[in-house]
């Protein structure tokens, strides 16, 4: 008999071009991408020079003091790098929120994580303070993810157990009372400067990359995946529901903790260091199903690397769109967001039609 998972396994793509082969040639578009990324700017940088000064550095090479050498390697090159990290992580969340919540319009965003990292974010900003340095408002956004999902989970459970539909429910309504705790904050700031970094930031934006940052994000991202791969094929088993999960031996409710706990720990910490960059969990996650089929063990690394690159290229448009300023990334996320939403939820409602 096939099953549901079975069903959304299907794929044209998986069946034209082998799973190793996509997987290498999505790796290889984007080490090519981060090339090309680098090199475009105000002042543009050619792919050669960029990949000599890469490696240059990455060599055992010093600073060289040449203005081309400064944009590759102290501004640009982390930014790219960051970009892929935050884009796979925010991508991988969102996959694993879908399956938990089995609801495919879902994401971290829709579980207040955002939110709750924007308090804690704007907190900082507005009172100024630096008690760990240039990683005091990464610390507050990652503690207030944190925090936020805490509540959520707690607020969630139900005899003991974690409902998906009652999750959501109280995400959204968690996730207004802390928008609205950020607005207040904002509005009682009186410096206009933190006022223009607190929009920012809420808007999300890589900026603010460093290479000091960079590390514990990617090493926190790197991890995470690893676990999440782990736990792919029981994610499968949850996906098919409560008594499928229960038949192959899978407890549901120990999963879906184990898992939002993951998923907390990777947005919280890709939130700290981009600000609030919606939707790309949402859209990710559907165009890698589209690939490769819902088969999570599948999905995962191809999720990670779209993701990558979706959020690298959303920041070289950011930057060059209405250069010398700078756009906010969430604001090409949402442009290109909210349509994607609307068109899975007239997709579903025709399904639902048509097997009515």
């Amino acid at each position: 008999m096939t099953t549901a998972l079975d069903e959304r396994r299907a794929s044209p793509v998986r069946h034209a071009v082998p799973y190793p082969v996509l997987l290498t040639a999505l790796a290889a578009v984007l080490v090519v991408s981060a090339l090309l990324a680098t090199g475009v700017g105000p002042v543009g940088v050619p792919a050669d020079e960029v990949a000599r000064i890469l490696l240059h550095h990455l060599g055992g090479g010093g600073d060289t003091g040449a203005a081309a050498d400064l944009i590759v390697w102290r501004i640009r090159f982390p930014r790219v790098l960051l970009g892929a990290v935050v884009g796979a992580g925010l991508a991988l969340a969102g996959a694993v929120v879908q399956g938990v919540v089995r609801n495919p319009v879902a994401d971290p965003y829709l579980l207040g994580l955002s939110h709750g990292a924007s308090v804690g974010a704007v907190l900082v900003l507005t009172t100024g303070a630096a008690v760990l340095g240039a990683l005091t408002l990464p610390a507050a956004a990652f503690a207030g993810a944190t925090a936020a999902m805490a509540v959520v989970l707690v607020m969630a459970r139900h005899r003991g157990r974690l409902l998906p539909m009652r999750l959501i429910l109280v995400g959204v309504a968690f996730g207004h009372l802390f928008a609205g705790l950020t607005s207040f904050m904002l509005a009682r700031t009186d410096s206009s400067a933190a006022q223009q970094q607190i929009i920012f930031w809420m808007l999300g934006g890589l900026s603010g990359a460093r290479w000091e940052t960079l590390p514990v994000t990617a090493t926190v991202v790197a991890a995470v995946a690893v676990l999440l791969m782990i736990r792919a094929r029981r994610l499968n088993a949850l996906v098919l529901g409560e008594e499928a999960s229960a038949a192959l031996g899978v407890n549901a409710t120990r999963l879906r903790w184990y898992l939002l706990v993951l998923t907390t720990l990777l947005t919280g910490t890709v939130v700290a260091v981009s600000g609030g960059i919606g939707f790309v969990g949402l859209i990710v996650p559907h165009l890698a199903r589209m690939l490769v089929g819902a088969d999570h063990r599948r999905m995962l690394p191809v999720t990670a690397l779209l993701g990558a690159l979706f959020l690298l290229w959303a920041d070289v448009a950011a930057r060059i769109l209405i250069a010398p300023a700078e756009l906010p990334i969430g604001i090409l996320t949402a442009f290109l967001g909210v349509p994607f939403f609307l068109l899975v939820m007239r997709a579903r409602g025709l399904a639902t039609q048509e097997n009515a």
